[in-house]
């Protein structure tokens, strides 16, 4: 009976090593999502939130104006630093744009995690641009749908700091599920 006990627990031994070789230590999809949604509302609780977006659209503007909800589901809050005065963008129209952008999930992690981007880089040759609404060009939808946002309510000339979760960010991370801090300039095709 003990050598019985002894091969069974030998064998349970084994199927155990068996089973932790084979788990993985990667996270699931859903697990990434869960932890970008953990992410961004740390970030976010460490700001002015409003969950809607004013009905005249004229939003509060500065370094202390509060971050607003742009989409039902929350991928995507803008805070206004500017919001311009010049002509609001149309369909198709080619925009430039200049950013920094900030890994939120990083700044959750307690990591102290660089902003990269072109908005210090000189020259025009350095600046990003898109098609205004076109969802077609892949030069355009490389960036994500969410940096187009703000100029569904803003002029061209206006600067913005964004969240953007991945479903809305840019076409090649989104898989990655890391939420970014976005700083924003748009410019005009003929700046």
């Amino acid at each position: 009976m003990k050598d019985i006990k002894k091969i069974f627990l030998a064998a349970l031994a084994v199927i155990g090593l068996i089973g932790a070789g084979s788990c993985s230590k990667t996270k699931s999809y859903s697990e990434l999502l869960r932890t970008e949604e953990k992410a961004t509302n740390w970030f976010l609780s460490n700001q002015k939130v409003c969950n809607e977006i004013p009905e005249d659209s004229v939003f509060q503007v500065g370094e202390d104006a509060p971050y607003y909800k742009m989409d039902p589901d929350g991928y995507i809050y803008m805070q206004v630093l500017n919001p311009g005065n010049g002509p609001k963008a149309v369909d198709n129209q080619l925009i430039y744009f200049r950013y920094m952008r900030t890994n939120i999930q990083d700044m959750y992690d307690g990591l102290n995690p660089q902003p990269s981007g072109n908005a210090n880089s000189v020259g025009n040759s350095n600046s990003t641009s898109f098609r205004f609404g076109n969802t077609s060009l892949p030069s355009t939808i490389q960036w994500g749908s969410g940096i187009q946002v703000p100029l569904r309510f803003l002029s061209i000339d206006c600067e913005v700091n964004l969240v953007v979760r991945s479903y809305y960010g840019v076409q090649g991370e989104t898989g990655q599920c890391i939420p970014y801090l976005y700083n924003i300039r748009y410019f005009n095709a003929a700046f």
